[in-house]
């Protein structure tokens, strides 16, 4: 391909992308993936820079864009290579018009400047958005991070963590031996330090109630040294279904338990709990909005009309979980938003409505906010956590 076709490519894709953001479709991944699978001619460095294009766009505009062209054309008024591929051959895009002017876009949505957190400031906004690092977490069950040093001399501790290692992005760890015998899982830093604030012990009843695909019912289940009872809950099937798996890989098949739960009826799914649990673990639905530098297309999904609905849901989540707390038990919620009505603010509400609630101070990585911690690509080098530890009252 000419530098040229791959500017229309991108284009193209672009084209896709922003229709399914509007109408809820496929991911960019998936959308890319398609794409060249039907166009078999582009070969593999043809298919990495037209993907980077798209990435640049997307990362670019904080609203989503009109259509395609006008997204690539705001990256080419600050690119003059890119502009000049422009240039109106054959399968190259038309050349950019004296009067065509491309939107100057912001980074990140307009309605969403207002929704964040103080602590977000220009600095953390700009970090929202860069290239995030390739973090590791060492299963414990089966080894150590100075064993996993030694296989990766490039490896460094991950500061404020204690499994978690940091490798050069685009490490192949997928295919590595270590990957295979359970020695790691991929894990972003916050994501080990909620799992960490949550104090799960051998022999404790742990619940992870929005368990998902696993990855930090497998951290807690590493904290217990593979001892106790630990419940992975989740509403979607085949989330759930994908942590089997994983935590046979991980050695921690055999005190893992699984529950699908009913959405709107997870009470009678989960009577038998009240009362018993040391610990249990709300990762709630939210907007993602601390995720963005590894999904910067979310952004243009995301509207105020389906905060306000997860919103909603995170509130109830947080009533159907108290009652499963054990006297002197710990409440753990977390979000990866920095969005303060998913974070400090529904936390204040909870505490507010049952002041008995005591918050626990974590004297670990991240700033105090309210009543919970606040983890940031730029102070603390993760995705964007808010996360709250309340102790039951005995």
């Amino acid at each position: 391909m000419t530098p040229a076709a791959r500017a229309q490519a991108a284009i193209e894709l672009l084209d896709l992308v922003i229709a399914a953001a509007r109408d809820d479709g496929a991911a960019a991944d998936t959308l890319v993936a398609r794409y060249f699978r039907e166009r078999r001619y582009a070969g593999a460095k043809d298919r990495r820079a037209v993907r980077d294009l798209v990435y640049r766009a997307v990362r670019a505009w904080g609203d989503r864009p009109d259509n395609g062209r006008a997204a690539l054309l705001a990256v080419a008024r600050q690119d003059p290579d890119l502009a000049a591929w422009f240039d109106g051959s054959m399968h190259g895009p038309a050349p950019i018009g004296a009067a065509e002017l491309a939107a100057v876009p912001s980074r990140l949505p307009g309605w969403v400047l207002p929704e964040l957190s103080p602590l977000v400031d220009a600095a953390e906004q700009e970090a929202l958005l860069n290239r995030a690092p390739l973090h590791l977490r060492v299963n414990s069950l089966k080894a150590t991070a100075e064993e996993l040093l030694r296989h990766w001399p490039e490896a460094v501790p991950i500061p404020g963590t204690t499994h978690g290692i940091e490798l050069p992005a685009g490490t192949d760890v997928e295919r590595d031996p270590a990957m295979a015998q359970g020695w790691i899982e991929v894990q972003d830093a916050g994501s080990q330090i909620i799992a960490s604030a949550c104090g799960a012990k051998a022999g404790m009843t742990v619940l992870d109630l929005c368990a998902g695909a696993g990855g930090k019912t497998l951290a807690l289940a590493a904290d217990m040294d593979g001892e106790g009872r630990l419940i992975a809950a989740d509403s979607v099937r085949d989330r759930l279904a994908r942590l089997a798996p994983r935590a046979a890989r991980a050695g921690a098949a055999n005190m893992i338990e699984t529950l699908l739960l009913d959405p709107g009826r997870e009470e009678a799914a989960l009577a038998s709990l009240e009362g018993r649990c040391d610990v249990v673990l709300i990762d709630a639905p939210c907007s993602g909005a601390g995720t963005w530098r590894r999904n910067p297309e979310a952004r243009w999904r995301l509207t105020p009309e389906r905060v306000a609905r997860i919103n909603a849901l995170q509130a109830r989540l947080l009533r159907v979980a108290a009652p499963l707390v054990r006297p002197g038990g710990r409440l753990v919620y977390a979000v990866c938003s920095l969005l303060e009505r998913e974070g400090r603010e529904i936390i204040q509400d909870f505490v507010s409505f049952d002041p008995l609630w005591r918050p626990v101070p974590w004297n670990g990585r991240g700033r105090p906010w309210g009543d919970g911690t606040l983890l940031t690509p730029h102070h603390d080098g993760t995705d964007g956590f808010f996360f709250a530890v309340l102790e039951k009252p005995c």
